[in-house]
Order: C-alpha cells, then sequence, then structure tokens
C-alpha cells in the first residue's frame, strides 16, 4: 500500500498521528501531516510505504481525517 498525502490543504487537526502515529507524524516547521521518515518513498514527506502490520491503522486514519488528504493505493 501506497500513501500519498496532499499537505497544502492538511488542516494539522493531529487525527492521523493520534491514530496511526507509528506512520504518520506533524511537520516541525509546518505541523502539517507527513510520513515518517523510515517510511517515505525517496525520502518525499508526502509519499511512503505502508508495511504490513501498520494498514489497518493507515486505512482508518484515512478514513478519519476530516479535510480527506491521505490517499491510499
Amino acid at each position: 500500500m501506497i500513501v500519498k498525502i496532499t499537505r497544502d490543504e492538511c488542516v494539522s487537526c493531529g487525527t492521523c498521528t493520534d491514530v496511526c502515529p507509528e506512520f504518520f507524524e506533524l511537520g516541525e516547521e509546518d505541523t502539517r501531516s507527513q510520513v515518517a521518515e523510515q517510511y517515505r518513498n525517496d525520502g518525499k514527506r508526502d509519499e511512503g510505504t505502508v508495511p504490513p502490520e501498520l494498514e489497518a491503522c493507515v486505512t482508518e486514519a484515512a478514513d478519519l481525517c476530516p479535510v480527506q488528504v491521505i490517499l491510499l493505493t
């Protein structure tokens, strides 16, 4: 599973980090959602590969995002 975050539309509510803190974090400089460094694709803060053991919490975080900026493929 691949995650892409539309960071410029993120409202920094923290729902994703509350639901799945192992995969999501809020950026220090802009407090927007981003992929934790160890899961990033090519160092991109807005894209990452989800390990199988985190798929359930990442899916839940995407479903609960109030502005629906977390896309799963």
